[in-house]
């Protein structure tokens, strides 16, 4: 049988990534290097692996970095040192992001286009946008020769098929949380469409551009160039690309009950470089039933927070009915305007008289819940702020009165559990945190949510335990009837042992110039339940996450790191001999 250079080159570096691995070897390729070798090629100039590499040992480059050894050697289909492969690793990680950066781009701003959110009443798998990007995915995988399946509309499957029976399952989601429109303002007044990506400078703003359509998006690219390189693989991988993560969390659950479970789970929906615990998820939610208002004043028909448990949003709007708007709207104003001094001015209270009725509008900097010291709750601020007018503003009291009563005396503006009593934190994993989320209210009832993220040290049991009677014991006293729907899930944390771990780590760091050790999260993924899951980026820590904010966005070279750092990793994990 025949072989191409190409075939040979492939089965000289499968060979020798089969030797004996101990310790995850460097690259010995700089972030620095990286940039040098980025700025000398374009999609133009290389037109596959190999010419890349070519013209690459024929630079100043290659010879003042020492790359030209392993270069020659993958080239000259001669067995690789194990630092020499993980430099062909890098090299491909960068091809892949001169090569097909820009229609990863344009793919990425292609899926944010369809608007996956949850639609209430109706499952995901009936949905048409969650049909639409299932097809989309599908195009693109046979685009890219790989093999793809649609399990029931409820997972897509992508497939990277190598040798042997392992499987690395990486996953990623398709839907997102829901959107206020309004609510995409940037601070010059620019007003931005959540599914339809705005480059301005480096951001690329959208609903998904950073959780987690990205993941999805750089994870087919380094499928198609594995495959059209002909990289030989110790294992397969298969990309399960998840459509109810950001809501009831039952789809891979049913694809796992069909399907087998991968060997290996890496979830590109978290923070970099691997994180290895990840806080338990839990809500509280409470119900207070709708009654009429009693007493003299003003009345607070409606009020509005989050639209999902998981997301702080930006502003909190409450409608007054009075028979003195303009005079409410003042009190109000300036009740609002000391509030504001008092508790650290850092948010936003206005009072306008829209019609017959004042509108309210706490305005606060939105965030993911699991990070509320990454925002400015609005919501906390306006039930806090509600229960304090007493005495100040009269107003008749019901169940949204009753509700903000409810939230000033336990939860606060707190968002470590101190008002209620049940803080406590992990060494490594950090504190519990509470956030004031979601509000709804229907014909019998108004609804507050506060969103928790539990570290290990207090079994959920026993935390729920104390929540319950700390809050029912409030009700007795307070005289103020609620009942409670509380759920809270174990913490995840790993050992992380194994080559495939190690070299996961190994890959992050020296790509983004990084600590060499492992992290923790806030934020729970669909690897929470999963054996050998661990979060593999594709958030930087230190830097806000976006994902869940009003003006959501991920930078182009974020995005185009993430592009060369996966490719990277499923070579290098595809290849070892034992992970």
């Amino acid at each position: 049988m025949d072989f191409s250079l190409k075939q040979l080159a492939a089965a000289t570096l499968m060979m020798a990534s089969l030797t004996a691995f101990t310790a995850p070897a460097l690259a010995n390729i700089t972030p620095q290097q990286s940039e040098i070798i980025l700025k000398s090629f374009s999609d133009k100039s290389v037109k596959d692996f190999r010419q890349f590499l070519s013209s690459l040992a024929k630079s100043d480059l290659a010879k003042t970095d020492d790359l030209g050894p392993a270069i020659n050697a993958f080239l000259d289909n001669k067995t690789l040192s194990t630092d020499q492969q993980n430099e062909i690793y890098r090299l491909l990680g960068l091809y892949t992001r001169i090569k097909y950066g820009s229609a990863a781009t344009q793919t990425l701003i292609e899926l944010v286009a369809i608007p996956t959110v949850n639609v209430e009443g109706v499952p995901t798998y009936k949905n048409p946008e969650f049909i639409k990007i299932g097809d989309k995915i599908r195009d693109l995988a046979k685009a890219f020769n790989l093999n793809y399946r649609n399990v029931d509309d409820r997972v897509y499957e992508i497939s990277l098929e190598g040798k042997g029976d392992e499987v690395v399952g990486i996953h990623a989601h398709a839907d997102v949380v829901p959107v206020s429109p309004q609510n995409w303002v940037l601070k010059d007044g620019t007003r931005l469409d959540p599914f339809k990506v705005t480059l301005i400078g480096d951001r690329m703003y959208g609903r998904g551009t950073e959780d987690d359509k990205n993941g999805i998006v750089v994870t087919l690219y380094a499928m198609k160039v594995i495959k059209e390189e002909n990289l030989p693989l110790a294992r397969n991988f298969k990309l399960l690309v998840d459509t109810t993560e950001e809501t009831s969390g039952d789809a891979i659950p049913y694809y796992f009950e069909r399907n087998p479970t991968p060997n290996y789970n890496l979830a590109l929906d978290g923070g970099y470089p691997v994180v290895i615990a990840e806080k338990g998820y839990g809500t509280v939610m409470a119900n207070f039933a709708r009654r009429q208002a009693e007493g003299q004043g003003a009345e607070i028909t409606s009020l509005t927070g989050g639209l999902a448990t998981n997301q702080i949003p930006s502003t909190s709007v409450a409608t007054f009915v009075t028979d003195k708007p303009a005079e409410l709207a003042a009190s109000l104003q300036k009740a609002g305007t000391e509030y504001v001094k008092r508790n650290g001015d850092n948010f936003q209270v206005s009072a306008n008289v829209v019609g017959k009725d004042v509108v309210l509008t706490v305005t606060g900097v939105s965030a993911h819940s699991s990070k509320p010291d990454s925002g400015v709750n609005p919501v906390a601020r306006m039930l806090d702020f509600i229960n304090s007018l007493e005495g100040q503003v009269a107003l008749k009291h019901n169940h949204i009165t009753d509700a903000a009563r409810y939230a000033a005396d336990n939860w606060g503006l707190d968002y470590l559990g101190g008002k209620l009593g049940i803080g406590f934190s992990d060494d490594f994993m950090g504190p519990l945190t509470t956030s004031l989320t979601y509000v709804g209210m229907d014909d019998n009832r108004f609804k507050l949510a506060v969103n928790l993220r539990v570290p290990k040290g207090e079994s959920p049991e026993a935390l729920k335990a104390k929540i319950t009677e700390k809050l029912t014991q409030w009700s007795k006293s307070n005289h103020i009837p609620l009942t409670l729907e509380t759920s809270i899930a174990e913490p995840m944390y790993r050992n992380p042992e194994g080559e495939w771990v190690k070299a996961l780590l190994a890959v992050a760091t020296e790509n983004l110039g990084m600590e060499h050790k492992f992290g923790a999260s806030s934020g729970a993924t669909s690897v929470h339940e999963l054996p050998n899951g661990v979060q593999f980026g594709l958030a930087m820590p230190g830097v806000k996450y976006t994902g869940h904010n009003d003006n959501e966005f991920k930078t182009v070279n974020q995005f185009m790191l993430d592009l060369q750092i996966v490719t990277e990793m499923m070579a290098r994990i595809g290849q070892l001999p034992n992970l």
